[in-house]
């Protein structure tokens, strides 16, 4: 994560509360088959952050047990030095958002996997205006897709965060990067360094 202390974050409950808003995690391991990594829907549940895998996943003979690092994304782009007021005195660079998770992850029964799928579809479900539940399946399907599946859970022990969002720059300065952003589209970085000046 960024080294500069400016863009440090340090809240676990707010870090906590941007993995299950993100929603979807990249989980890192190194194995005796070398490095891995997995991208998986991520949900928050008491003080764990779960997930599922297919089965045929080169993560899933090895995350019981292990030590992985879960990381979760917000929005990023690209700042360009034309936007600052004196260019000569800056390069370009890039804002982001995304927090790190570390911490032993255990493999989940069967119950617990379905309950995971239904706490998925209940949060998820309502973002894209839906309604799926899978009481919509027919229960012979839904179980034959379920055992093609293993569910884990990541118990953080370490969170680093970084919200680099230009905040360490003059509020003048930071308008005119705020405005660069909403002029190339990019609305949700824009949306995230208004918000880190209040």
């Amino acid at each position: 994560m960024h080294p500069a202390a400016a863009f440090r974050w340090t809240e676990p409950a707010a870090m906590f509360a941007f993995v299950g808003a993100v929603g979807f995690a990249p989980i890192f391991l190194t194995t005796s088959d070398g490095p891995r990594v997995a991208h998986a829907p991520a949900i928050v549940v008491g003080d764990a952050i779960r997930f599922h895998l297919a089965n045929g996943n080169a993560l899933v003979s090895h995350l019981d047990g292990a030590t992985a690092l879960l990381l979760a994304e917000g929005p990023n782009a690209y700042v360009s030095a034309n936007w600052y007021t004196d260019v000569r005195a800056t390069v370009p660079t890039w804002n982001y958002v995304a927090v790190e998770c570390e911490g032993v992850v255990r493999r989940l029964d069967h119950t617990a996997l379905v309950d995971l799928l239904d706490r998925s579809a209940a949060t998820l479900e309502p973002r894209v205006g839906e309604d799926w539940t899978r009481a919509k399946m027919e229960p012979p399907r839904f179980d034959a897709m379920t055992r093609a599946i293993t569910a884990f859970e990541l118990v953080p022990k370490t969170w680093r965060g970084t919200a680099k969002l230009s905040q360490n720059k003059p509020a003048a300065e930071t308008e005119q990067l705020i405005a660069g952003m909403t002029r190339v589209g990019a609305m949700a970085m824009a949306g995230a360094m208004q918000s880190a000046r209040t």
